[in-house]
């Protein structure tokens, strides 16, 4: 239940021709505090509920609980989400032994790619295609709870 991620922005989009999957995401959030997220999000043909914890000093690992629901009650429960739902399209691509999960933001966060890979310990080893860019693990701007309430559209310093 501790989830260890790092999270990158993109430098192009050459990772979309390798990716194995690609599901259309739309989450929203019943509470966006950073101490305590609560979300609910529909991917594909399922819906979820996820709690996350506050991150720990180095930013990697945090607390995750998630639980899938029936796709009916997901929607119904969206309809009750906090203002700035999440629109976006994941592409996964392997990469040696791991895989990346590529967000394509839309709506009024256009424009906007990060990478996701989730590791088993902060200090594991993991390859660095071409196309990654500069790590932002702990830039609170590219995490979605914030994106909802600070779309990528409002920010005065674009990547």
């Amino acid at each position: 239940m501790i989830e260890i991620e790092r999270k990158f922005s993109i430098k192009s989009e050459a990772f979309k021709s390798l990716a194995f999957a690609k599901h259309k995401i739309a989450q929203g959030y019943l509470n966006s505090n950073p101490e305590r997220t609560v979300r609910i999000r529909i991917k594909g043909s399922k819906g979820y509920l996820t709690i996350k914890g506050k991150g720990n000093d180095s930013g990697l690992s945090r607390f995750e609980w998630e639980k899938e629901i029936d796709i009916e009650e997901a929607k119904i429960i969206l309809n009750l989400t906090e203002k700035g739902a999440i629109i976006k399209t994941r592409y996964e691509v392997k990469v040696g032994k791991h895989i990346y999960e590529i967000d394509e933001f839309h709506g009024e966060n256009e424009g906007l790619f990060i990478a996701e890979i989730e590791l088993s310990s902060e200090n594991e080893a993991f390859e660095k295609p071409d196309w990654l860019g500069e790590e932002r693990t702990n830039d609170e701007r590219f995490y979605n709870a914030y994106l909802s309430q600070n779309p990528f559209k409002n920010w005065k310093n674009k990547l």
